[in-house]
């Protein structure tokens, strides 16, 4: 059905983490709900911590929570008070035995809040969670679940990339929500994913029929991603926006193909956010000794962000798995040339955009840098392609066509 054609719909969407400036899913939503407002729709947005800073329509309504993977109070200790809410306190035992269970309790606070406003909307749009507490709404409102990639893949190279067997339990431990991810999302009628790689390993690792899958590509920002040419590229400055220790992102490589690449050309990496104090990427850049080829930039304002796009001659996204492929997206809006792995649905993002090499490939990495820094003419003919691609292909007002599309789909099969 052609969107002009449909009567506006109140739309609830539920994400229980939604940081607006890191991580696929917090984007997602921030973008996404203002897109679909901006198509004529009513958005509500059920969000925990941090504030996922919405604009251009929607509302946000906070639901409280313990908030305990805020870096300003990592882990911190609830008071007798808090611990009084049953759920609070199922929360808190959870982490303190190395769980994850914010999307497991986050269910139970929609309940709390829904459960005698759902006759205000048309639709429930939960944004990965898949909790019990969703499972349990959806049965008295249509419900669509957006899931960006299965988490059971993460699971697998958290594993992977440990060898004491503590440090394997307590990565299953952390990942035991996955269970009951896979049961909820088998219950639902309709699954948003943002790519077909990731329609193909969830349907897979979920044992969800394929026929229940809308492919919905994510959109990139292009208002606050876009070229400067004002500021010159400097030259060998390489940047990644993956600065996390997850094994999933792939830093590990990057920073070994750094120091082959060194050995040739000059060169140095700019990574937006910073590392963790005495983890592992720290550890090897010790070993490595090249501290002094890489600037952590912390965190900083999104017009530095952008900023640091336009100093830099080319974008890595040297990830292992992706589900869509956020990084490549954005680097291509700013007109700056891009390296990537194969790693999941990567290639679906960056097309012939971008010189493509395999995942967990420290090699392929170094090489494809040093061919790019010796072309001028293939860095410029990349960024223009990048560029044009983003603007033709990924939009999120196609995202928020696509995803009505999907709603109303749901909401007559429920009818």
């Amino acid at each position: 059905m052609p969107e002009n054609q449909g009567q506006p719909l109140r739309i609830c969407m539920i994400s229980y983490r939604s940081n607006p400036h890191s991580g696929g899913q917090g984007v997602y939503i921030r973008n996404l709900a203002k897109a679909l407002c901006e198509l004529g729709h009513q958005v509500d947005v059920l969000a925990g911590p941090p504030d996922p800073l919405l604009e251009g329509g929607p509302r946000l309504i906070p639901v409280e929570t313990l908030d305990l993977y805020n870096p300003q109070a990592l882990f911190r200790t609830p008071s007798l008070q808090e611990l009084r809410d049953p759920v609070n306190l199922m929360e808190w035992l959870s982490v303190s035995t190395m769980g994850y269970p914010e999307p497991f309790t986050f269910g139970f606070r929609a309940v709390r809040h829904l459960k005698e406003r759902l006759q205000d909307y048309d639709i429930l749009h939960d944004n990965q969670s898949l909790s019990y507490g969703i499972g349990k709404l959806s049965a008295r409102i249509p419900t669509v679940a957006t899931i960006h990639h299965p988490m059971t893949v993460d699971r697998k190279l958290a594993i992977r990339s440990v060898r004491s067997p503590w440090k394997k339990f307590k990565h299953l431990r952390w990942y035991s929500f996955i269970g009951m991810q896979k049961r909820v999302s088998r219950r639902l009628p309709r699954i948003i994913t943002v790519s077909e790689f990731s329609k193909q390993d969830i349907a897979r690792e979920y044992a969800i029929p394929a026929s229940r899958f809308s492919v919905v590509p994510n959109g990139i920002s292009t208002e606050l991603f876009y070229p400067m040419p004002q500021i010159p590229r400097e030259p060998g400055r390489l940047i990644v926006t993956n600065s996390a220790d997850m094994p999933l992102k792939g830093l590990y490589h990057l920073l070994q193909a750094l120091h082959k690449v060194s050995r040739t050309h000059p060169v140095r990496l700019t990574v937006i956010g910073k590392a963790k104090e005495n983890g592992g990427i720290e550890k090897l850049i010790r070993k490595l000794e090249i501290s002094h080829l890489i600037d952590f930039t912390g965190r900083i304002s999104h017009e530095q962000f952008v900023r640091e796009y336009a100093r830099a001659s080319i974008a890595v996204v040297p990830s292992l798995y992706e589900g869509f492929g956020l990084p490549v997206g954005e680097a291509m809006a700013t007109a700056t040339p891009v390296i990537s792995t194969t790693g999941g649905a990567l290639p679906e993002v960056a097309g012939d955009a971008a010189l493509l090499v395999p995942p967990g490939n420290a090699q392929a990495l170094a090489d494809a840098i040093r061919t790019l820094l010796d072309n001028p003419a293939k860095r410029e003919q990349l960024g223009a392609a990048g560029y044009a691609r983003v603007h033709q292909h990924f939009t999120w007002k196609k995202a928020a066509e696509k995803t009505v599309e999907t709603y109303r789909e749901v909401i007559r099969d429920y009818r």
